[in-house]
């Protein structure tokens, strides 16, 4: 599986949770912390920890290791690390506040599906 079908599988799972506005970037030549950046949001904690979830369980399906997790706890900002695709997954409030997609706006827009 390559990076974009990664980021691609990481999407579909959210949206299978209903996950808003998911978006997919390419910031291959931006940064060095990943090749792609997976966005979107749950409009509540206990939506956001389902998103998470279902991404955690559909990559390690495809045996994907998920590298680690950061900020399930709170559920405003989840960070799920898949090495070279990085997946956002944030509170509504939270996404409209740190709004990656203008911070990236580099960055160009890859298909989800």
């Amino acid at each position: 599986m390559n990076l974009v079908e990664l980021a691609q599988l990481a999407a579909s799972a959210a949206e299978e949770k209903k996950a808003q506005r998911v978006t997919i970037m390419d910031i291959r030549g931006l940064s060095v912390i990943a090749d792609y950046f997976v966005v979107c949001h749950g409009n509540s904690q206990t939506q956001v920890k389902a998103i998470v979830d279902a991404i955690k369980k559909k990559v390690q399906e495809a045996d994907i290791p998920v590298k680690g997790v950061e900020g399930l706890s709170e559920a405003r900002w989840v960070l799920v690390d898949l090495g070279d695709v990085v997946v956002h997954v944030f509170h509504k409030d939270e996404r409209d506040f740190y709004d990656l997609e203008r911070l990236w706006g580099d960055a160009a827009q890859v298909g989800v599906q």
